[in-house]
């Protein structure tokens, strides 16, 4: 990667292009989300971490994706709307992207390149999809909707948590307090 995740161009969820320029300096927990998973109401906790971390310089992005059983199909207006008015998200929010396959977003090229496993709390989760039939295609592939990755304020990608990983389970949790308690 010649240019820092900070350089990265994205698209804010009303459209606007920016960068995440504006997190440097801040822990960032990126995760792509969708409002018809059954994970869904993580963003209650993703939420409820964000308010209570924010001041200490925690920064939660979501990032939607269609690409897990088409559980994101809505409209950047319906994701904003169902987000604040369901789960009172506040957290910034990007445009949909993919987070797998040759359009992959340079974003989750970087994130991927730099932590290509993640921390799950066993397999359970990922035998619970093989049932329906859902694998990870290739290696490094993100497995499913609110797939974290943990970002330190220096913007070095310090972990990748899978999806069944919570911000209140105490492997994502401690990761967070380790980076906020780090100086840049």
């Amino acid at each position: 990667m010649s240019s820092t995740l900070y350089d990265i161009p994205v698209r804010t969820l009303s459209g606007e292009p920016t960068s995440l320029r504006a997190y440097a300096g801040h822990v960032m927990l990126i995760v792509n989300v969708a409002s018809k998973c059954g994970l869904t109401p993580q963003y209650e906790s993703l939420e409820k971490a964000f308010e209570a971390k924010r001041d200490r310089g925690l920064a939660i992005l979501g990032f939607p994706s269609n690409q897990f059983m088409s559980q994101e199909p809505g409209t950047a207006d319906e994701i904003a709307t169902f987000c604040s008015s369901t789960y009172g998200v506040q957290f910034p929010m990007f445009e949909k992207i993919d987070v797998n396959g040759d359009a992959r977003h340079p974003l989750y090229e970087a994130l991927v390149k730099a932590q290509p496993d993640a921390v799950e709390k066993d397999d359970s989760f990922r035998q619970n999809l093989a049932q329906y039939g859902v694998k990870q295609e290739h290696p490094g592939d993100v497995f499913w909707n609110f797939e974290k990755f943990l970002v330190a304020r220096d913007g070095s990608i310090v972990g990748r948590f899978a999806p069944d990983v919570t911000v209140e389970d105490a492997i994502l949790r401690d990761a967070i307090e380790r980076e906020l308690a780090a100086t840049a």
